[in-house]
């Protein structure tokens, strides 16, 4: 028997428990999707049911049907403040502007912090007294302070960003291996490329946890600050909606909000996933 030969039939065995696990991994993803597809399903035809033969108020509890008439009255028609695709991208601007400043700031402050412990015992108080405060009455101060125009909206989506980020980033900061630290003092690296090289990198996967949950309360904060007081946005249609007592126009703001986080969730994944290459399957995806 030829080496070749002999190699080929040793690493055969090994494709084959391969393949097999590639293909039950694939078909659990597609049992996922269809079980996930079946409880939404079920979950819209027990509503409309329940709706049309009035188990529940259909007035305050509208139904799908009437959902999804008034979402394709708003895309085809638009909205009492414009179109509907101007409403979305109003809401989006401001959750965006004020993600990316929270991220910001919170990955700067919480870093630095991190690594200049002296500051961090110093302000410590003052961010744990901030993050205490229900965030959302600020956005009627923050009306006050900036009127309807969107630079409100921003403010109430930094406040809520910024301290998930920050903690997040703070906490990956001082999680960085020691050891790694002092190697980098002995070959010379001076604070700035510690920080740069080492300490960022460290923390990158901890900010990553953050930037998801963070986007959905930058949108929280748009919607809440539109719904207080503002010129368009998906806020000012569930407040209009709510003011002309139309429940359908609520659920299908709510309906079109959710699609924009979960477009947002999928992106951030993504680039998760290929910035994290590296990183080994979680133990329920290898099974």
């Amino acid at each position: 028997m030829s080496p070749d030969t002999l190699t080929a039939k040793t690493a055969r065995p090994g494709t084959e428990r391969t393949r097999a696990r590639a293909k039950a991994a694939r078909n659990r993803r597609y049992l996922v999707t269809g079980s996930r597809i079946a409880v939404l399903l079920a979950v819209i035809g027990l509503w409309e049911w329940l709706a049309r033969t009035a188990v529940i108020d259909p007035f305050n509890f509208s139904m799908p049907s009437k959902i999804w008439e008034q979402i394709r009255t708003w895309v085809v028609d638009g909205t009492a403040q414009g179109s509907l695709w101007e409403q979305i991208w109003y809401t989006l601007y401001e959750a965006l502007l004020g993600w990316v400043i929270g991220v910001i700031a919170g990955v700067l402050l919480g870093i630095a912090l991190g690594r200049v412990r002296f500051a961090a015992d110093v302000l410590g108080p003052y961010i744990k007294v901030l993050n205490a405060l229900p965030r959302i009455v600020l956005a009627p101060i923050f009306l006050i302070w900036f009127g309807l125009g969107p630079a409100s909206k921003v403010a109430s989506a930094v406040v809520l960003v910024f301290f998930p980020v920050f903690f997040n980033a703070f906490q990956g900061a001082r999680e960085v291996d020691r050891d790694l630290v002092a190697n980098s003092r002995i070959l010379g690296a001076s604070n700035r490329q510690v920080t740069l090289q080492v300490v960022i990198p460290s923390a990158t996967s901890w900010i990553f946890t953050s930037l998801h949950v963070s986007f959905g309360f930058a949108l929280i904060g748009a919607i809440v600050g539109e719904y207080i007081g503002a010129t368009k946005g998906l806020g000012l249609l569930v407040a209009a909606s709510q003011g002309t007592f139309n429940a359908a126009g609520v659920y299908a703001a709510m309906v079109i909000l959710a699609i924009v986080a979960l477009l947002a969730e999928g992106l951030l994944t993504f680039l998760e996933k290929r910035l994290f290459r590296w990183k080994p399957a979680d133990a329920d995806t290898a099974r």
